[in-house]
């Protein structure tokens, strides 16, 4: 696109132009996975800038209750300033209520907040996993403006685009005849989990260092780490 740079003629003397960005992206893949019962949401842990690593430790998942998980990338201060307004919004539920917010809920309640600042949009990747009203495992991914899909896995973050096809293939069994389709036990989720995330690190400049994984059955959420490479 032309700039007023490429048209000396139209500036005006003595006028200075400023650009102004809010947003920052502080990088991070996340990758999920339900099963029948089960939900696996797993996230890597470098947060950085540019070229610089502000951090080789930054867990960017978010219990919202005990079998919600909410994992987020992008601008960072965007991805705190909405996990905060999700869990105030849910205390707020539970004591108008009696009750908390099941998985479906706040899946639609995060929903309605991106839409709200749509013209002024959170510079977040979110991914929501957790187990439904009936036990069910769900994923649900979202794009900057609040649209949301229910799904059986998804991938999102800087490597999104990398992980995606992997989860498709080994997943989705997408374009595979004569595979037999059949549910995905919880380790062989954890182990394509692993394997997509260690070859984003190869190919990624900002997801390395560690993934945190958040398991979600019916007893809770259990967390597991691994080490990624740290180049």
């Amino acid at each position: 696109m032309l700039s007023i740079e490429d048209f000396p003629e139209y500036q005006i003397p003595g006028a200075k132009q400023v650009r102004f960005n809010p947003y920052e992206s502080n990088g991070g893949s996340v990758v999920a996975i339900a099963g029948d019962d089960y939900a696996i949401i797993a996230a890597d842990t470098r947060l950085s800038s540019g070229y610089s690593i502000h951090t080789r430790h930054q867990d960017k998942s978010f219990k919202l209750s005990e079998k919600t998980v909410l994992a987020s990338t992008g601008c960072w201060c965007d991805t705190l300033s909405l996990a905060s307004l999700i869990k105030a919004r849910m205390q707020m539920y539970e004591h108008l209520h009696n009750k908390k917010m099941s998985t479906t809920a706040v899946a639609q309640m995060l929903s309605i907040l991106m839409y709200n600042r749509r013209f002024f949009p959170y510079y977040v990747s979110n991914v929501l996993a957790g187990i439904d009203e009936n036990g069910e495992g769900v994923v649900y991914s979202y794009d900057p403006i609040g649209h949301c899909e229910r799904k059986k896995y998804s991938a999102g973050g800087t490597a999104g685009p990398l992980l995606q096809p992997v989860l498709d293939s080994q997943v989705g069994l997408k374009n595979q005849v004569g595979v037999e389709r059949s549910p995905i036990p919880m380790e062989r989720a954890k182990a394509i989990i692993r394997d997509t995330l260690i070859s984003a690190a190869e190919r990624d400049i900002y997801t390395g260092d560690g993934v945190i994984f958040n398991i979600i059955t019916k007893d809770g959420i259990k967390q597991e780490r691994i080490d990624l490479r740290k180049d």
